[in-house]
């Protein structure tokens, strides 16, 4: 990853920290969007501890509300002009508000949709001419084991992440062709701040481990290595694919 140019959205979140960590590490130079300030600082702590030995990436931070496409784009297009475009995009941030689908009205649907897809497909447009031009590019799309069923309450979240999939498999055959590939990962049920919707944690927990085949929760870094396996030159003759981490919860 030496010398690439990792765009990633909710870079400094519960499993955004641990990749762009391991992507730092790997000579990758990592902007990392995020809007929690609290994040965005441990984020930048963790980098500074780790270091910049020879061969480490570097860190640019961006507090970026994606809702506001608009903005987003210029900042984008500020990135891209300063270094030249962008190798690698990473769409992870997402919203996942919970209540019965009913009680959502068409704006937070939308809302979920803004952020969760549409800044995505921002990112995207604003990335390709450069991959395009150098024959190279890496899109990971972050997608969720939610997709699979079994979730009542997140109607708006678990379409954003369907939606995912479908722009997977649209855009690599589409950029094929130019020797991008694109590619989602599915995680399972990790402890971050997203298992707080939950009402009886260890009561989830224990559902969670029943579920998997992996009798262990997933860690951070197991998505950080898939993620880094997706966006290394070797992995060029995977594309439209989904790679579902969760420890054999769901099989397919």
């Amino acid at each position: 990853m030496r010398g690439r140019t990792v765009l990633y959205t909710g870079a400094a979140g519960g499993l955004g920290l641990a990749t762009s960590l391991h992507l730092l590490d790997r000579g990758a130079n990592v902007i990392a969007l995020d809007n929690d300030v609290a994040k965005i600082a441990v984020l930048e702590a963790a980098a500074q501890e780790q270091g910049h030995g020879p061969g480490a990436g570097t860190l640019t931070v961006s507090r970026c509300d994606l809702a506001d496409l608009d903005g987003l784009e210029g900042a984008l297009d500020g990135f891209v002009e300063r270094f030249g475009g962008i190798d690698v995009v990473i769409n992870n941030a997402a919203i996942y508000p919970s209540k019965p689908f009913e009680d959502f009205s068409i704006e937070e649907y939308q809302y979920v949709q803004r952020i969760n897809v549409d800044a995505g497909f921002v990112a995207v447009q604003r990335a390709l001419p450069g991959m395009r031009a150098k024959g190279f590019g890496r899109i990971i799309n972050i997608s969720s084991i939610t997709i699979s069923g079994g979730w009542a309450n997140l109607a708006p979240y678990v379409a954003s992440k369907g939606a995912l999939i479908g722009l997977t498999r649209a855009w690599a055959r589409e950029f094929g062709a130019w020797g991008i590939t694109v590619n989602a990962i599915a995680p399972g049920a990790f402890p971050t701040d997203a298992e707080k919707i939950h009402p009886d944690p260890a009561g989830y927990e224990a559902m969670v481990l029943e579920a998997q085949a992996i009798k262990r929760r997933g860690r951070a870094g197991d998505i950080a290595h898939a993620i880094g396996f997706f966006a290394a030159e070797e992995a060029g003759f995977i594309t439209g694919q989904t790679l579902h981490v969760n420890g054999g919860w769901t099989m397919s």
